[in-house]
């Protein structure tokens, strides 16, 4: 039986086995994924010596952390800076860790339809490990991207920053912080929503619960939402084909 797995901290609500337990039932693959939650990326070592893996799913906060032990990165990983999918490669000399990055497909493949003309910059709320493939995408399409967090650098605005000239210009906001996951569906991203429109594409790659405080409150003044779900099916379906290739 081939063996699967996502690391992260915490794992409390894993859209990943749940999606992967169900195909390998339906489509009769002889195969198991499992959790493995690490309270320190410097126990990875350790996972990969106890396990007979095949491949692996990153997720919260070891999305850039988890790159110092791989052997290689695609390009697309290599690139963005962040890896969501790591495949286990094996022959008789040794065990080869690639890094890939699926995160960008399923984000693409999502987000395409919702893309018109008039989006010609968008804010990104959040600096993890999500927000570098979301970056690449839109940069990608030619939209210019912010990146907005807790923490004033160089790099990014604050939330105190935003002013109603930056949502004027940004129609574009996704979030790719953890903020308002159940069971904190309460929260949300601090935004000046006074000045959402209904010119704005508000997306969230929170996906449960499936409508957020942050979609609400953007709906609430007339913009399109879309959750992270269907980015969740795309860079599942992605990871599997990587892991088969």
């Amino acid at each position: 039986m081939k063996q699967f797995g996502l690391i992260g901290f915490p794992l409390l609500h894993s859209f990943s086995k749940k999606f992967f337990t169900e195909k390998f039932k339906n489509e009769s693959i002889d195969a198991q994924y499992n959790l493995f939650e690490l309270k320190n990326i410097s126990d990875f070592p350790f996972l990969i010596e106890d396990n007979q893996l095949e491949g692996l799913n990153v997720t919260i906060p070891y999305k850039q952390k988890v790159i110092q032990f791989l052997d290689e990165l695609d390009d697309t990983a290599a690139e963005v800076g962040a890896v969501n999918v790591i495949k286990f490669i094996r022959s008789e000399k040794k065990l080869v860790l690639k890094g890939f990055n699926s995160d960008v497909i399923g984000f693409q493949n999502s987000i395409k339809p919702f893309l018109n003309h008039s989006q010609t910059n968008a804010l990104i709320l959040g600096t993890g490990g999500a927000s570098k493939a979301v970056d690449f995408v839109l940069r990608r399409n030619g939209i210019e991207t912010t990146f907005v967090s807790r923490t004033k650098n160089s790099n990014n605005l604050t939330y105190s920053d935003l002013t109603k000239d930056i949502l004027e210009k940004n129609l574009i906001i996704v979030n790719t912080t953890p903020v308002g996951t159940y069971p904190h569906a309460d929260e949300c991203p601090e935004i000046p929503y006074d000045f959402i429109t209904d010119h704005h594409f508000l997306y969230d790659l929170v996906y449960n619960p499936a409508e957020t405080q942050f979609l609400n409150k953007g709906r609430a003044k007339g913009a399109i939402g879309l959750n992270g779900e269907s980015m969740l099916f795309g860079q599942a379906e992605a990871a599997w084909k990587i892991w088969n290739e």
